[in-house]
Parts: C-alpha cells; structure tokens; sequence
C-alpha cells in the first residue's frame, strides 16, 4: 500500500530530514514511527498525504507515485488519507457536528449522507451525544477523538497520527489508542508518529525508528527503544 524508494529530502536551508529511506508498508498494518526529535519522523509522515515532496526517490501509495501527482489531483488523493495531529486542528467556532460535516461538504456530499456519515462515526469515537458542542467544551481527549471522527468521515484505507496522545494524560492516551486500535481492525491502515514509549512497548505492534534521516530499525511487535 506504501511504499517509499530512495527518498530523500532536504529543505531550501540545507538540513536534510530524511537520507535515502526505502520502506514498505502493507495494507491493515499497524506502524509506529518512532525516533530522536529532529530525526525525521514528521517528514516522513507529511510525505504520505503530500504535505511534503521528496527532493529525490518515489512516495507510492495504492501503486500511485504521489510525488509526481499534478497538484488538482491532491485533493482526490487526500479524502483516501485520514490525518490526527497532536494539536487537533480543529475550527473553533463550529460545533462538533460541523466539524467533521465539513469534510463530506467541500466535495459536495449530499446533506442527507452527511448526516449519516457524521453520525457514524461520532457513534465510532463515542461522542454521539457531544455533536452539538463546540471544540473549547471538550476535554481534550475528546477533541482528539473528533479530529479521529473526522478523519474517518471520508472512509480513509489510510490513517497517519502524527502524536496523537502527545498531550493527553495516559489515561486519556489509552482511550484514544483503543479508538485507533478499533479502526485499524476494520482493515485500515495506521501509521503513528510517537514519543510514547509505554504505548510502544505495550501494544507491540511493527516499530519503524528514524534516525538522522534514515530507516535505523524495521521491527514486528518491536519495542520503542529510547531512553526517555
């Protein structure tokens, strides 16, 4: 499903974020991406949805190379990509509700399918009875878990989670990690950024560790393996 052959990337100030990275990724797996700050980690998560382009070397997605892709096409692209920030990026004067409504509307989804896309998904993430409230009424798992909702809205096969849980409480973290957990059982493909070495170590999934740029481990069921 992702692949990633020969990629390079250095930014117009001269540091090279990734250094000749090949991976593949298959459909339904589990991924934590893991590493140093500044190891390239969130370079490398930004090139699967096109935030970023390699200066060098193929970003295949479903046989796609995404790196080539005309800009018009991005957007098309992207509605198969869900994304999680640590930040959640949510729009603060819209409820719940719109915000994840938001995402089916810019591609002109029918008012009708809308709601029941929304609907769904709150009932996915627990929060059908939070629709109507605004972003600052929420704890910030629960905001965490809309901006899962709306990134599930369009039916991604893939979810990139850059942090998810970096600034939740671990209780919190755990609930949130279920959620993820939960999705990716429906076949969907997770790829998370984290810090978190107790979620690593505890959920054992396949562990990709970035360091200086380049692939330093490729692990199934791996540990986290950084000193916190």
């Amino acid at each position: 499903m992702i692949e990633m052959k020969s990629v390079y990337k250095t930014y117009s100030n001269g540091v090279t974020a990734l250094n000749g990275v090949d991976i593949h990724i298959g459909r339904g797996e589990f991924v934590y991406i893991v590493g140093p700050s500044g190891a390239g980690k969130s370079t490398f998560t930004r090139l699967m949805f096109r935030e970023e382009k390699p200066t060098k070397g193929k970003v295949i997605i479903d046989d796609t190379d995404i790196s080539k892709l005309k800009e018009r096409k991005v957007p098309k692209l992207r509605r198969k990509i869900g994304v999680v920030y640590q930040d959640f990026k949510l729009l603060p004067k819209l409820t719940v509700y719109e915000n994840i409504a938001f995402a089916l509307e810019v591609i002109e989804e029918s008012p009708k399918n809308i709601r029941k896309r929304v609907m769904d998904v709150l009932d996915q993430v627990r929060l059908k009875n939070k629709a109507r409230f605004i972003p600052d009424e929420l704890s910030g798992g629960e905001q965490q878990r809309v901006s899962i909702a709306r990134a599930l809205v369009n039916h991604p096969k893939l979810l990139i989670a850059d942090e998810p849980t970096g600034n939740l409480d671990p209780d919190t973290s755990w609930e949130i990690m279920n959620i993820l957990e939960e999705i990716n059982a429906t076949g969907t493909t997770v790829v998370m950024a984290t810090h978190s070495q107790d979620i690593v170590n505890s959920m054992r999934k396949r562990v990709i560790a970035i360091e200086d740029g380049m692939v330093a481990r490729d692990e199934e069921r791996g540990e986290y393996g950084y000193t916190m």
